[in-house]
C-alpha cells in the first residue's frame, strides 16, 4: 500500500536531492570519525598529563561528530532512499538495486561498528592499533565507489579494464596513506632518539665540566 501511494511529480527530485545531501554528510562524518579514532588511539603514547587532556578532547569531538553530523546524515540518506524507492518501486525487482542495498547494509554495519569502537576508546578498552584503524578508514571509500558505480551503470555494471584500474587506484591510494603514516612515525621516532642522544651528550659534557 505504501509503495502504491502516488507522489507529486517533483517528489522524485526532492528525494534525490536530499538523498545526495544526506550521503555526502554521512560519508564526511564517517571519514573524519575514524580519523579521530586514530588520533585518540595514538594519544595513548603521550605522557600521562598530556594524554588525559587529549583523550578527553578527542572523546568530546567523537561524540559530537557522531551524534550531530554522522548519524543524522545517515538517517536523512536512508529516509530519502525509502522515498526514492516509493516513487520507483520497480527498482526493487532489479539486480543492481539488490546489490546496492547489500552494500548499504554493510555501510550501516560499519556505522554501528564505529559506535562500538568509540565506546571502547572512551573506556580505554580499544585493542585496535593506529595502523589497523587507518586500514579500517579505507573501507567506506571502497564501498562508496561500488555503490556509485551501481547507481550510474545499474544492470550494465562494467567489469572491464577501466573498472579494475579504478579499484587498483583506490587500493594504491590506501596503501600510500599507510606508507606515509609509517614513514612519519619512523621519522618521529628517529627525531626523538636523536634528541635523547643530544641530551645525553650534553649531560655528560656538563658532568665533565663540573668535575674539572
Amino acid at each position: 500500500m505504501f509503495l502504491a501511494f502516488t507522489w507529486p511529480p517533483e517528489a522524485y527530485l526532492w528525494f534525490k536531492t536530499l538523498h545526495i545531501v544526506g550521503v555526502v554528510v554521512w560519508f564526511a562524518g564517517l571519514f573524519y570519525l575514524v580519523r579521530l579514532f586514530i588520533y585518540h588511539r595514538e594519544a595513548a603514547e603521550l605522557e600521562p598529563p598530556i594524554r588525559a587532556a587529549f583523550e578527553a578532547q578527542y572523546s568530546l569531538m567523537e561524540r559530537r561528530l557522531a551524534n550531530i553530523i554522522t548519524t543524522p546524515g545517515m538517517a536523512v540518506a536512508v529516509a530519502m532512499a525509502v522515498g526514492l524507492l516509493s516513487v520507483n518501486p520497480a527498482w526493487l525487482h532489479q539486480g543492481w538495486m539488490h546489490a546496492k542495498l547489500a552494500f548499504v547494509a554493510a555501510l550501516l554495519a560499519y556505522h554501528a561498528f564505529c559506535y562500538r569502537l568509540m565506546g571502547q576508546l572512551q573506556s580505554g578498552d580499544c585493542t585496535w592499533s593506529g595502523r589497523q584503524l587507518r586500514a579500517l578508514n579505507e573501507l567506506p571509500t571502497l564501498l562508496l565507489v561500488v555503490v556509485v558505480m551501481l547507481v550510474v551503470f545499474k544492470n550494465q555494471f562494467p567489469t572491464g579494464a577501466a573498472t579494475w584500474f579504478l579499484v587498483a587506484l583506490v587500493i594504491a591510494m590506501a596503501a600510500s596513506i599507510q606508507f606515509y603514516a609509517r614513514w612519519r612515525r619512523l621519522r618521529s621516532e628517529k627525531e626523538v632518539d636523536a634528541d635523547r642522544r643530544v641530551a645525553v651528550m650534553l649531560n655528560e659534557a656538563e658532568g665533565r665540566g663540573a668535575e674539572g
